[in-house]
């Protein structure tokens, strides 16, 4: 089950592969995630001494949150994949030039998971002939529904 979407990270690059990560999350961003408020829009993920970051993901605290911890709602959290994945991405990132981008955060069994691209940006010409694709699609579709009227 699908909790976001990061519909930008389709929009702005060519995604090749992708990735089921764990996330650390500590207890307060696991409620707020549930219900619902958190951004991964802005996030990337980075790679820093053979480990992954997801940086800029935003989670909003819930006002019935503790208040002896302190909440910082945009902190670096650390993803979890096993040592040859992470090793195959740090080649590809590094040699390629590819980047690692986050694309969807779901439940699997009760637990939240991210998933990343291993993804190439587009340019300007790309996302502009993409636009106009959907855009025939979406033409196409629309006759159609008339016709069965």
């Amino acid at each position: 089950m699908s909790i976001t979407v990061n519909k930008k990270a389709f929009h702005d690059y060519f995604v090749e592969e992708k990735y089921e990560a764990g996330i650390s999350l500590e207890g307060w961003e696991v409620k707020a995630i549930r219900a619902g408020r958190m951004n991964i829009k802005e996030s990337y993920v980075i790679i820093k001494g053979g480990e992954l970051f997801l940086i800029g993901m935003h989670i909003s605290p819930l006002a019935t949150a503790s208040t002896h911890v302190s909440h910082d709602p945009t902190r670096t959290r650390k993803l979890l994949l096993h040592a040859k994945e992470i090793s195959k991405l740090i080649g590809k990132v590094e040699r390629a030039g590819y980047a690692l981008v986050p694309l969807d955060l779901h439940f699997v069994r009760g637990r939240i998971k991210l998933e990343i691209g291993l993804a190439k940006g587009k340019k300007q010409h790309d996302k502009r002939a993409d636009e106009l694709d959907k855009d025939s699609k979406r033409e196409a579709q629309r006759a159609m529904k008339e016709r069965q009227r």
